[in-house]
């Protein structure tokens, strides 16, 4: 019985020993937010090189040109706008672009947020809240709706929000903005079920502190980041890289039987609800 097995293992490969094709994105086309640095653009890369024509957006003009630049010096299929996804205007003329340009939408990676306020969350006022939450998790779902019928135009697709390891454990001084990234974890789960009906999946990525300068005044400051080091497993920060291979393997046929799921990417630092 043991051969028997044996040659059937032999024959059939188990589903382990599959990797992730340089082209197993191939076709598919990518809206990636707030993707001209950091791990939006990590993001944009990862997709990229696995195939996927990748859309990218900033709110500066200068910042979409370099990013589109560095892409296509590195052979990457890509369009470039600005966008403010804060407006709905913008969020309507980004998908607009994708589709005249590229004929559909397969993937969302939803990675804008803004963090307008450091300090005691008793001192944040309304008009900070407003903003986090607009651009944080309001946009994140109205985003995702405005591509929803465009994915099922094509047989399904993926949607990805990037959350971060602040929405399971609130940093200090962040306590609004680490408000903002539980929601998304909640955002993931309430909408994959629907979802999935649609042959859509709906997963979430919770990056630790990433060496972008969004999180600089993290990373640069040696007493936070020594206080941070004692509760990874690895000894050190996360590169931007890191997190866009976990949203390139989101969006892969290796994925497919994942949705309603955050994948945390933290050096081991303990964080869940």
């Amino acid at each position: 019985m043991f051969r028997s097995v044996m040659r059937c293992l032999r024959t059939n490969p188990v589903g382990g020993q599959r990797h992730m094709s340089q082209s197993s994105l191939a076709g598919k086309v990518a809206i990636v937010t707030a993707s001209t640095d950091g791990i939006g653009l990590a993001a944009a890369q990862a997709l990229g090189k696995r195939g996927a024509h990748v859309v990218v957006s900033s709110r500066r003009q200068t910042n979409v040109d370099k990013a589109v630049a560095l892409l296509q010096s590195q052979s990457i299929k890509v369009t470039g706008t600005t966008c403010n996804v804060g407006k709905g205007e913008d969020r309507e003329k980004l998908v607009q672009m994708t589709l005249d340009q590229c004929g559909g939408i397969d993937i969302l990676v939803s990675n804008a947020a803004v963090n307008p306020f450091f300090g005691n969350i008793m001192d944040s006022t309304e008009d900070v809240w407003d903003k986090i939450l607009a651009v944080n998790v309001k946009s994140a779902f109205l985003m995702t709706k405005l591509v929803v019928p465009h994915m099922e135009k094509r047989g399904g697709g993926n949607v990805i929000f990037v959350s971060s390891v602040a929405g399971y454990q609130p940093m200090q001084a962040l306590g609004p903005y680490s408000v903002s990234k539980t929601a998304l974890l909640g955002l993931t789960r309430a909408l994959a079920p629907d979802l999935a009906q649609s042959n859509i999946r709906v997963n979430c990525v919770a990056p630790g502190v990433i060496k972008t300068r969004f999180s600089s005044a993290l990373w640069q400051n040696e007493d936070i980041m020594d206080e941070f080091k004692k509760q990874l497993s690895i000894k050190r920060i996360g590169e931007p890289e890191e997190i866009g291979g976990v949203i390139a393997f989101l969006c892969s046929e290796e994925a497919s039987y994942i949705t309603g799921e955050t994948i945390t990417v933290t050096g081991g630092m303990g964080c869940r609800l």
